[in-house]
């Protein structure tokens, strides 16, 4: 058996962050700038008492309220977050439970952050092809806003909370695929939260901040990685499908700012009509960044059937990977 994507839901928290009220926050930024460096104008926040699963859970209920699938025709969860509500049990077994899916089904969570929805899609894939499930529910959700320091302006300006929820179900043609993945751990510091896991002894990055437990960013370095190794994804994932860059009708790359998209797009030489970004009013949300975007460009039109889709997603980890849709 083969896999498509058979429908995406998403979900934001009510909050609103918008520019105004960030830039009363930090001396010598205006709205205005904000939005031309990042392309955001607003991005959600979780509430105090909300959470990664709580975001997954709404936008799940959202797909199983549309009546594409019953929530007993569901047979693995896949649950992708890097902030999960607990260190144990895994978010997935409770989400199986709030969801009210069956107990045959499987569960499981992965921690992976801009490059989760495309390894999920690979091994919802990988399930379906293998005759493991017949429908594998991929939630992708994020809340990196309680991770962030209140003084931390680049952060605070760039993320933003959601979730997605993504039906993966068998086809007899191949509509998912190929896939390349990319890793270099060498660069797990230059995006990380030091403090909420098992080594609690500071890492060097960390020697001068008195908060660990906050995001770090070091934008330049993951500025660095995103566009020395996204064009080579691209390339070798042309290289694997056999296809030249002309045969993609869009491309949608992990929603990480304006700016970085822009010279990434210019980079490997992307016509700008075949290049998707919109992230004004939700800010990058990690996890759910690419789904989301795919959901708003095919209810736009943007995407229709029989186009071919390049998704890369690429960040923490570092990690990136790459694949193609026939979307259907």
């Amino acid at each position: 058996m083969n896999s498509f994507i058979r429908a995406i839901e998403y979900h934001l928290p009510d909050r609103h962050l918008d520019n105004a009220e960030l830039a009363s926050l930090f001396e010598g930024w205006s709205a205005a700038k904000i939005e031309f460096k990042t392309g955001i104008k607003s991005r959600r926040v979780a509430g105090e008492n909300e959470t990664a699963s709580d975001l997954g859970v709404t936008a799940a209920g959202k797909l199983f309220d549309s009546g594409v699938i019953r929530r007993d025709e569901v047979d693995f969860l896949l649950f992708c977050s890097e902030s999960p509500d607990y260190p144990l049990p895994p978010a997935a077994c409770v989400v199986q439970n709030r969801l009210g899916i069956p107990v045959t089904c499987g569960a499981l969570d992965f921690n992976l952050g801009c490059s989760g929805f495309v390894y999920g899609l690979g091994l919802a894939h990988a399930l379906v092809m293998s005759e493991q499930a017949r429908n594998v529910l991929l939630i992708t959700a994020d809340t990196y806003t309680k991770y962030i320091a209140p003084t931390d302006q680049t952060t605070r300006a760039i993320f933003g909370d959601g979730a997605a929820a993504t039906l993966i179900s068998q086809c007899p043609e191949s509509r998912i695929g190929p896939f390349v993945y990319g890793t270099d751990g060498s660069g797990c510091n230059n995006l990380i939260v030091e403090r909420g896991g098992s080594r609690s002894k500071l890492s060097a990055v960390f020697e001068k901040s008195p908060q660990p437990d906050h995001l770090h960013m070091n934008g330049p370095e993951v500025f660095n990685f995103s566009i020395t190794e996204v064009p080579k994804a691209v390339q070798a994932l042309l290289n694997k499908a056999g296809i030249s860059l002309d045969a993609v009708n869009c491309t949608v790359f992990h929603q990480a700012n304006k700016f970085m998209l822009e010279h990434l797009r210019d980079k490997i030489g992307i016509d700008a009509n075949r290049f998707f970004i919109e992230m004004t009013e939700t800010g990058n949300t990690v996890s759910a960044s690419i789904p989301i975007a795919l959901k708003i460009a095919a209810d736009r039109g943007v995407i229709t059937s029989g186009m071919t889709i390049m998704l890369v997603g690429f960040g923490v980890g570092y990690s990136w990977a790459a694949t193609l849709l026939r979307w259907e």
